[in-house]
């Protein structure tokens, strides 16, 4: 039997679920990210990695100095927004008590209940092992593909960095895959948050 009452249940209801610099941040990331992703496309159609290119339609800049504009414009606001929401999410204990501890029977455990439909979402304030997991990844990966992006950009004044990625043109590859991870994290991402319109709602106004 559940120890929580129609009182706390009203409480935990009231709460804010996500702090007003987390909605703000997460905001202004999702702007940058978007921009960064459809001015990178059309960067990448004016030297593709692989046999295909990106419609024009879904792309931003217009053309390759455009492209780059939008792209090192959107990289600025990425990275200051990011190193904010790194630093208040270190220091406020959000990333320790929301994402940890991340567990392989954990993670497995509540991917078998997705799947089955037997996961729950009616506790917005506690993170499953796959959210943590998710969340934790997207971070990690942010940060690769902002390191390998400046390897990119600047080769010669970075050439140490560069050189950690396996040289320039390893460095695109990973920046590549690191912007398919991204996109596929939002793929997912935007569906739950629509499969449980709440925890957009919690997002939007906190509550």
């Amino acid at each position: 039997m559940s120890s929580i009452t129609v009182s706390d249940d009203k409480a935990i209801t009231g709460k804010a679920i996500q702090p007003a610099w987390v909605r703000l941040l997460h905001w202004i990331n999702a702007a940058a990210v978007i921009m960064m992703i459809l001015s990178g496309w059309q960067i990448y159609n004016a030297s593709p990695l692989f046999g295909f290119t990106f419609s024009r339609s879904i792309t931003l800049g217009g053309w390759l100095g455009g492209a780059l504009q939008w792209h090192f414009a959107a990289m600025w606001l990425l990275m200051v927004n990011g190193a904010i929401y790194l630093a208040l999410g270190l220091a406020t204990g959000r990333f320790r008590n929301k994402l940890l501890p991340i567990t392989p029977s954990g993670v497995l455990a509540d991917t078998r209940a997705a799947l089955t439909g037997r996961l729950s979402h009616a506790d917005l304030t506690t993170y499953n092992y796959v959210q943590r997991l998710l969340y934790a990844g997207i971070i990690a990966v942010g940060i690769v593909i902002v390191l390998s992006g400046l390897s990119i950009w600047k080769p010669v004044q970075l050439q140490y960095l560069t050189a950690l990625f396996g040289g320039y043109d390893v460095a695109r590859y990973v920046h590549f895959a690191a912007m398919a991870a991204i996109c596929g994290f939002l793929v997912i991402h935007v569906a739950l948050s629509l499969l449980v319109p709440k925890a957009l709602r919690a997002m939007i106004i906190g509550r």
